[in-house]
């Protein structure tokens, strides 16, 4: 499950790009209770995209900003409130780590759904059911 996060060059020490990404993980498999499931820790992938100043841009004007993206099955963070702690606490592990660098307001996020069916893992393509059953396989 890719999380992706894209922020304008020099808001994140090489240090805290790396925090960012384990703590994105960490909550996204804690939402989920799934921390010591033996099939999601290593199937939660994080990348960073650090994009040169000035090649982001708010409102047509160049701005630095921060996006953090997940991709997902439809069953992941499936209530609002989840959905809504994700938003929530994946911004404020941004904001910590770009040290006041960057305002919340330039903090966005996004959930992608991946197609039930559509979601492969190691070359084989699970639908929500056989993904739901290997997670459970490895509790």
């Amino acid at each position: 499950m890719p999380i992706q996060v894209i922020v304008s060059q020099a808001l994140l020490s090489v240090d805290a790009e790396a925090t960012v990404l384990k703590q994105l993980t960490d909550l996204l498999l804690d939402l989920h209770g799934l921390a010591d499931n033996g099939f999601m820790p290593p199937n939660v992938l994080a990348e960073l995209i650090v994009v040169p100043r000035g090649r982001t841009v708010s409102a047509g004007q160049p701005a630095d900003i921060a996006v953090f993206e997940l991709t997902v099955p439809s069953f992941v963070l499936p209530t609002p409130e989840l959905k809504r702690r994700w938003i929530s606490e994946g911004t404020e592990i941004i904001e910590r780590a770009a040290a006041g660098r960057l305002p919340r307001a330039r903090i966005f996020a996004n959930i992608k759904y991946a197609v039930d069916g559509g979601w492969g893992i190691a070359g084989i393509a699970y639908d929500n059911e056989g993904l739901g059953a290997a997670i459970a396989a490895a509790a």
